[in-house]
């Protein structure tokens, strides 16, 4: 944790909805005039789609049905703490970028499932923000819960984030349903002990929770829209949380626990506002102060 170089962690699992979580950070860092680093979770994975693929053939053949990158063996994270580090101790650091389709690689300049050439992050920012899988993990050689000032976890009822991942991956990446469900079912050691472990840690989390029936996510035709869902945030140390202050700008919303509050699904984008945006000025405030 940094006075001078803060850090931001939001950790979900795939299809979890972090992309709609940096969107809402993203308008509130235009609106207060922030400058923030953004790094992606994806960056920090230790094989290119191609190379992935060959190494989870390879550990096929060894009798390990569940090698994924959930797991921390494909993945950077010894480097990804070593970036959390050296940012909250001097603002600069080094990251990449994944290119995920074509759209990336026009922008990027490198072909669709590899990465970018490693490079400084720009100079002079406020804040660091990292959206991905990773940003909370702690294990015998890297704690990276520790170096962020800021922890969020998004995690949606795991019937929803399966739905939301089924659907993702067929518009986006023209998968089969068996497909997914492979992938799911090969990452679901990693999900339980790698991914879950960090949502404990996390000093806000935000969970979907649908109102209709998804009691078969793979064979759910829509994805539960906010007006079909409620959303549980809780909150690590209620402490300092204005609760009165939130049930009274958020209609519908009530106290489920002393720690939690319940808000209507369409309402969620308000409550991250509400929440969210003098947190970051908190961080920015207390950057200013100390430089």
């Amino acid at each position: 944790m940094s006075a001078r170089h803060p850090i931001i962690s939001v950790t979900g699992s795939s299809g979890a909805g972090t992309t709609s979580i940096r969107n809402v950070f993203d308008q509130i860092f235009r609106r207060e005039n922030v400058r923030p680093a953004f790094i992606e979770g994806d960056a920090f994975h230790r094989y290119d789609r191609v190379e992935m693929r060959e190494r989870m053939a390879e550990e096929e053949q060894r009798g390990n049905h569940h090698f994924s990158h959930f797991g921390p063996e494909a993945n950077l994270l010894e480097e990804l703490e070593t970036l959390f580090e050296e940012y909250g101790r001097t603002g600069s650091g080094q990251h990449r970028h994944y290119v995920h389709d074509a759209k990336e690689a026009a922008a990027y300049g490198s072909p669709p499932g590899t990465f970018t050439a490693w490079e400084p992050l720009p100079a002079d920012t406020d804040v660091l923000f990292y959206e991905g899988l990773h940003g909370c993990v702690v294990n015998d050689k890297v704690d990276l819960a520790r170096h962020a000032d800021v922890k969020i976890g998004v995690v949606p009822v795991i019937n929803l984030e399966w739905i939301q991942k089924i659907h993702r991956d067929r518009a986006t990446r023209n998968y089969s349903t068996e497909a997914v469900m492979d992938t799911i079912l090969r990452r679901m050691p990693d999900y339980v002990h790698v991914i879950c472990p960090q949502f404990a840690l996390t000093d806000i989390n935000f969970q979907r929770v649908p109102l209709v029936d998804t009691s078969d996510p793979f064979i759910a035709r829509w994805i539960p829209t906010p007006d079909e869902s409620m959303v549980v945030i809780r909150f690590k140390t209620p402490r300092g949380i204005d609760f009165p202050y939130l049930l009274q700008m958020i209609g519908g919303s009530f106290m489920s626990r002393a720690n939690s509050i319940v808000i209507p699904g369409n309402k969620m984008d308000l409550a991250m506002q509400l929440i969210l945006t003098p947190i970051i000025l908190q961080l920015v405030d207390r950057r200013r102060r100390a430089l």
